[in-house]
């Protein structure tokens, strides 16, 4: 029940049987762009698949108050040229990037086509007729010429195992399944119905530190259950300047995001277009500074004192803005900067003060959860709505799990067979024994990775949809990569 769709109702339909060019597992930003560039290359009949009921991917299921991104909008944000869209925020929220990639997928076609509350169950190559076999748990039989796996890298959302989590009386649900018929509001709107609400909030990352200013400003009370705490930096956001953009120029996006990524890997760039946390920490941390004949001890050490140095900002920020000194000793990161994920808020903090927010400290995790509520080191905490900010399983979850069906190639070999000991591809994108199967890339298989994923989306899409027109003009029915091609590839996947 905690994955059931709150948003859009379940619609019964009849089973779908198609022949169609493509078929795209995933609404999200991957799928939407696949989609959108395979149009561009002349392809007309694609379908979309997604257990969401709508476009969206990630951002369709997260509408928990607060919401947003915490890369620059304006290279999140696809297709902005495209469209002749200007976000309004620096940081836009959830909201605001699910119904961007809605206008994408309505610019190109790709709704009415669409598969909604449909999962795949299996997909299986036919050698014969070159064609992919694909069932769905709706019992749709779909065939298509390539098939395209754009699943994303937080698409598994993950509950705790806490002893007794289904004993509990009162209401739960995960932050990706927001409750709003018990919590009031919508997103972007006061949460009207907690006012006489005790409320625990059990996660402290970037989900968690998002929608407690919400939960503080509605809720009788909120209890914060924290295993470790977040390093929290400035996000800094702020209204769209109205002349932003006068003095952009055609091609600015893509310079925009090629001068965020150049930073982030290190690279001298004249200016920091984005000039945030990612690219003042989180890039420091990443490349630390490396003079001429310094030692590797010298190097390391400099690498220490710098990341110690951020991290003491961030633990001064935490006593400069939480005004009990107990709590705030709770609050700070203790760890080196990249132990734990980063995260960017200007209000988490400050919630702090509220008199009706408690922090409880629990770094072994909540003991148990009985019907009244969690318990910590033996204290019951009365409750009547317990939300689960957990998050999603790891990016580098292996593929054919995010996938969640079974993807079998040439001979019977199944994707998970393959890979059972690591991926094999060319580019990340594609592996020998599934032909005409593209895998929109992602970390985990031999693919980039980047803080920008929009980025790397983008670009595997226009290398999908550059591959499909080459192969349609050449009147290739269907390809495979070459051992050689896979081999020298992995090896430099080794060696770099």
């Amino acid at each position: 029940s905690y994955r059931d769709d709150p948003f859009t109702p379940v619609v019964a339909r009849p089973p779908v049987t198609d022949d169609v060019d493509v078929v795209v597992v995933g609404g999200g930003i991957a799928g939407v762009l696949a989609g959108a560039n395979l149009r561009r290359a002349g392809i007309e009949r694609i379908r979309i698949v997604d257990q969401a009921g709508g476009i969206g991917g990630t951002w369709y299921w997260n509408r928990y108050p607060g919401v947003m991104c915490d890369v620059e909008s304006y290279i999140y944000l696809p297709m902005l040229e495209e469209l002749d869209y200007v976000p309004t925020h620096r940081y836009a929220s959830g909201e605001e990037i699910r119904t961007h990639l809605e206008a994408i997928a309505e610019r190109h076609g790709l709704v009415d086509d669409a598969l909604f509350h449909t999962g795949v169950d299996r997909a299986e190559w036919d050698d014969e007729s070159g064609r992919w076999e694909i069932h769905t748990d709706r019992g749709d039989r779909l065939r298509s010429r390539y098939y395209v796996l754009a699943v994303g890298i937080l698409n598994l959302m993950k509950l705790p195992a806490i002893s007794g989590m289904e004993e509990f009386s009162g209401h739960s649900f995960h932050t990706a399944r927001w409750d709003y018929r018990y919590t009031g509001g919508a997103p972007g709107r006061p949460l009207t119905e907690l006012g006489d609400k005790s409320v625990a909030l059990v996660g402290t990352g970037a989900t968690g530190i998002q929608c407690l200013p919400a939960l503080a400003e509605a809720a009788r009370h909120v209890f914060v259950f924290q295993r470790t705490p977040s390093a929290v930096g400035v996000r800094g956001n702020r209204a769209t300047e109205p002349d932003f953009s006068e003095s952009l120029s055609p091609g600015w996006q893509r310079d925009r995001m090629d001068n965020f990524q150049a930073v982030m890997l290190g690279k001298p760039v004249e200016v920091d277009l984005t000039d945030d946390g990612w690219t003042h920490h989180y890039a420091a941390v990443q490349h630390p500074p490396r003079h001429k004949g310094m030692s590797i001890e010298d190097y390391m050490r400099g690498a220490e004192e710098l990341d110690y140095g951020i991290m003491e900002e961030h633990r001064r920020r935490v006593e400069e803005l939480v005004a009990d000194p107990a709590t705030a000793e709770v609050l700070k990161p203790y760890y080196r900067y990249l132990c734990k994920r980063p995260c960017f808020h200007d209000e988490y903090l400050q919630a702090f003060n509220e008199p009706n927010v408690t922090l409880v400290d629990c770094p072994a995790g909540i003991d148990r959860i009985t019907e009244r509520g969690p318990v910590v080191g033996g204290h019951q905490y009365d409750i009547d709505c317990i939300v689960y900010g957990t998050g999603f399983e790891a990016e580098l979850t292996p593929l054919y799990r995010r996938a969640g069906h079974e993807i079998v190639g040439r001979g019977g070999v199944s994707l998970a067979e393959k890979w059972a000991d690591g991926a094999s591809t060319l580019f990340g994108m594609m592996s020998r024994g599934f032909p005409n199967l593209f895998v929109m890339p992602a970390p985990g298989q031999q693919a980039v990775v980047t803080v920008n994923y929009t980025q790397l989306a983008v670009l595997g899409a226009e290398f999908v949809g550059r591959t499909v027109a080459t192969l349609e003009r050449l009147e290739v029915q269907a390809f495979d990569v070459s051992a050689e091609a896979e081999a020298e590839w992995s090896q430099k996947i080794i060696d770099s």
